[in-house]
């Protein structure tokens, strides 16, 4: 698999800073804790660790709002323990990615406030400042994703500045050639520090219309979703110009050899793979994420499956996410029998795989009391579902143990205690073996890291395919449902399932019978 880029033949794991694991027992994780927590991570058998956003912030959307893109939190550290990190990462084999969040500061980073100073300061044109509309209000309908307009007043200098989310995350004006040069001294500040990659926040909204056109409504808008859902986001995401920026960022990232570009970006598939460049010269994974919401069933997986496969340019590398700290996690989605069909799935399709921390014991949403709400997406518009506090609950190490293990002190989101690593370490039956047991499998079978896959099916409730390289094949085969299902495939013999005491059983071609919410990885 050597001709294959690391992050190809890799898995990322994504960190949340905050609640991985608290070294000094003030309740918040940080980068000592994270390091500590390293050889635990080596053998899970993930090869990269991208960890959110641990910049100087206000912490207004928890680091999403940075307020120097060259430095650490004191939350989380300082710049000599992320070297100790990286240093540490990089004895164990694991690359070290970080979140990148180019398309807002804070509204205390030095830049906006030098651009808020004054209409003639040389910063101004650095944000995006508009007059008010003839009757005073804001400039165009412009709606926040948090909610309200996107658009707020600056007394001081007599105009509106535009915010894609909080006010206090004003929006960068990526038109402006000193606000790319900027950040590109930002990438290379990191990349210079051993940094192996970055996932780019909201990689598709950076660039804006240019005109400063209203957005059209959206006529599919249903009460109950989020406010900005009113309108189609015509005018305010995935403009043509935003892939010259991002053929930029590729352009830095290849002169330190290979690093891995990847982007945030929430689109259908056909706008989606457009990220990838025309030749290469894009991101090298625009997120895939399908998976975080999809109908669980086996004929829309399949579906998904062969759509975006064919979808994809001949250049594109494919790639699949299961979690993440903006969606409910997978347990809670599906439940916990199909948690681990869905484990497979993620690890047996073509392409490399993102884990969300704490889905390989199964974690599920964390219960937030209203007093203990923290997420600002939930504090300004209860009640839809969009608070994220759930899937960020801290990590669930000991639950024998004060703070489960996270932390000696008081932790800043409530901790469950129904699983734990050291409950689940060393029994056979657990999630926690089974995504060693599927991690391991994939990095010894080149087929399921560089095979291609075909034979895409769904027969009632169980979804089938096959991985196929250079005389190695592999058919997979995942019951979706409760009941058992009978199945006739060719003759293979099981390398791994989800129930104890299937590997090495051969499956006959007169039939097999998956049982309910069972998975199988065999060899033809």
């Amino acid at each position: 698999m050597s001709e294959l880029a690391w992050w190809q033949r890799g898995v990322i794991y994504q960190v949340y800073p905050r609640s991985f694991q608290d070294s000094n027992g003030d309740g918040i994780g940080d980068l000592a804790g994270i390091t500590w927590r390293l050889p635990y991570l080596a053998g899970l058998g993930i090869d990269a660790v991208w960890l959110s956003p641990i910049y100087p912030s206000p912490m207004a959307d928890f680091g999403y709002d940075v307020a120097d893109y060259c430095d650490i939190d004191p939350m989380f550290g300082t710049l000599g323990d992320f070297k100790q990190f990286a240093d540490r990462a990089h004895e164990l084999g694991l690359k070290v990615l970080l979140d990148f969040v180019p398309n807002h500061s804070s509204d205390r980073h030095p830049w906006f406030e030098e651009s808020r100073s004054s209409r003639e300061n040389p910063k101004r044109d650095w944000y995006l400042w508009r007059d008010p509309a003839p009757d005073g209000g804001p400039p165009n309908n412009w709606l926040s994703r948090m909610g309200g307009s996107a658009w707020e007043w600056d007394e001081r200098t007599g105009q509106y500045y535009y915010h894609a989310f909080l006010r206090e995350q004003p929006d960068l004006n990526w038109r402006n050639p000193q606000v790319r040069r900027a950040m590109d001294d930002v990438l290379r500040f990191w990349l210079d520090r051993g940094v192996d990659g970055f996932r780019v926040d909201v990689l598709w909204l950076l660039i804006k219309d240019a005109q400063f056109r209203d957005n059209p409504p959206n006529p599919a808008y249903e009460p109950g979703q989020p406010e900005h859902h009113r309108q189609l986001q015509t005018y305010t995401e995935d403009q043509p110009e935003v892939h010259e920026i991002v053929r930029s960022m590729r352009a830095t990232l290849d002169e330190y050899g290979e690093r891995v570009l990847i982007g945030e970006i929430y689109l259908p598939v056909p706008q989606l793979v457009r990220y990838y460049g025309a030749n290469g010269d894009g991101a090298d994974m625009p997120f895939n994420f399908q998976l975080l919401n999809a109908a669980w069933n086996a004929g829309e997986i399949a579906r998904m499956i062969r759509d975006y496969d064919s979808a994809l340019p001949e250049h594109a590398w494919p790639n699949w996410v299961l979690g993440n700290h903006d969606n409910p996690r997978v347990a809670s989605r599906v439940g916990a029998a199909q948690a681990r069909v869905a484990a497979v799935l993620l690890l047996t399709l073509r392409g490399t795989p993102t884990l969300y921390y704490g889905d390989e014991i199964g974690m599920t949403d964390g219960e937030i009391p209203p007093d203990q709400v923290q997420d600002p997406a939930e504090i300004r518009q209860p009640g839809i579902g969009q608070g994220r506090d759930p899937e960020r609950t801290p990590m669930q190490w000991d639950a024998a143990l004060p703070g489960a293990g996270f932390t000696n002190g008081r932790s800043w989101l409530p901790i469950s205690t129904d699983t734990s690593v050291r409950a689940q370490d060393g029994d056979p039956s657990s999630m926690l073996s089974l995504y060693r047991r599927l991690l391991e499998l994939r990095r010894s079978n080149a087929a399921l890291v560089q095979g291609a896959i075909e034979n895409v099916a769904a027969t009632g409730d169980v979804l089938t395919f096959e991985r196929h390289y250079r005389g190695q094949r592999l058919f997979i085969a995942l019951n979706m449902g409760a009941a058992d299902a009978v199945m006739q495939p060719r003759s293979a013999v099981v390398l791994l399932s989800t129930l104890a005491g299937r590997e090495g059983l051969a499956l006959p071609e007169s039939g097999y019978r998956l049982a309910g919410s069972e998975a199988i990885i065999a060899a033809i």
